[in-house]
């Protein structure tokens, strides 16, 4: 589905899709740095980490991968095609094999591992189906700290199967030096019995005029996330774009304040949007123009209004409270 208002389809009046007038898909492509910049600098090995910082690299994977330098993340996030048939615009994944898709990512990861920093943490999203090869390929390289399921809230009904509603997410370190900020990632939870001590004073909750409420440490059932739709700002046409929330999740527990947050996978660039609203620096690689422009134009946007959806001052809220 092209993001073209020309091309794209009917919007109804309170739909806020975000959209690229066709006038504006030139002035935000060349924003981009594309892969014939990247040639011409790696030929005078002259690629450095500024020249790729806060950047949407234009090109695909396989060829960008080889030009960018060795440990500049400190944050992989990595949104994969998963294992199904699917189209990205003029681009379409198919289905393999169970051997062939592990053959893929372990082809990815190779890449992959040169460009982080001894200390970097790596999430990658998967859907039930190849989470087993998805873990195989981490453990090879990486140490495994957890796997995040997250409710998408979402999905297609099954006449003869449980429907599918949630996705994982592997999270991996380097090595055993990593950040993790578990304070920034607290979920603001309604207190269903708000126990109170001997002296009568609230325990571990405090009371507000809109009910009792504790901040809770966060677990790897992720159950707060809505999935983009039409009447979100945030909302885009691309096929498997991810919530803004649970970029912010990542971000805030696994980097600082200035770290570089990379996606090789970028799509519509929840990753860098998140990364810019959040003050870290960021680069992407997305090889469809039209994709890539969105992104582009979401960075526009986030300098305008830095609000992410379901956090609000410096703590998450459960789903479609806030």
């Amino acid at each position: 589905m092209n993001p073209l208002n020309e091309q794209g389809p009917s919007r109804a009046p309170r739909n806020r899709t975000l959209t690229i007038e066709p006038q504006e898909k030139d002035r935000l492509v060349k924003r981009c740095v594309t892969e014939a910049a990247l040639s011409n600098a790696g030929a005078d090995a002259s690629i450095t980490d500024e020249k790729i910082t806060d950047t949407t690299i234009l090109g695909d994977f396989s060829t960008v991968i080889e030009y960018l330098p060795a440990s500049f993340v400190d944050l992989l996030f990595v949104d994969p095609p998963y294992n199904l048939y699917k189209r990205y615009n003029s681009n379409r994944f198919t289905k393999k094999s169970a051997a062939e898709y592990k053959q893929l990512l372990e082809h990815w990861f190779d890449r992959l591992l040169p460009l982080l920093k001894p200390t970097a943490s790596v999430y990658v999203c998967t859907d039930w189906r190849s989470t087993a090869e998805v873990a195989e390929v981490l453990g090879r390289r990486f140490t495994i700290r957890n796997r995040i399921t997250w409710e998408r809230e979402k999905g297609r009904g099954a006449k003869y199967n449980w429907k599918n509603s949630s996705e994982d997410i592997w999270f991996a370190t380097v090595s055993d030096k990593y950040y993790f900020n578990v304070d920034a990632v607290k979920l603001k939870r309604r207190v269903i019995a708000p126990y109170r001590d001997s002296k009568g004073k609230p325990k571990d909750w405090y009371s507000t005029s809109s009910g009792s409420y504790r901040l809770t440490h966060p677990s790897n059932l992720w159950t707060d996330i809505t999935v983009p739709y039409w009447s979100m700002p945030e909302n885009t046409d691309h096929p498997t774009q991810k919530p803004e929330k649970l970029l912010a999740k990542i971000i805030l527990a696994s980097s600082k304040e200035g770290d570089t947050v990379f996606d090789p996978f970028l799509g519509s660039g929840t990753s860098s949007v998140v990364a810019k609203k959040l003050g870290r620096h960021y680069c992407g690689i997305e090889q469809e123009p039209e994709y890539a422009a969105l992104c582009e134009k979401r960075l526009e946007l986030a300098r305008e209004n830095p609000r992410i959806q379901g956090y609000e001052e410096g703590v998450f809220h459960e789903r479609n409270s806030v």
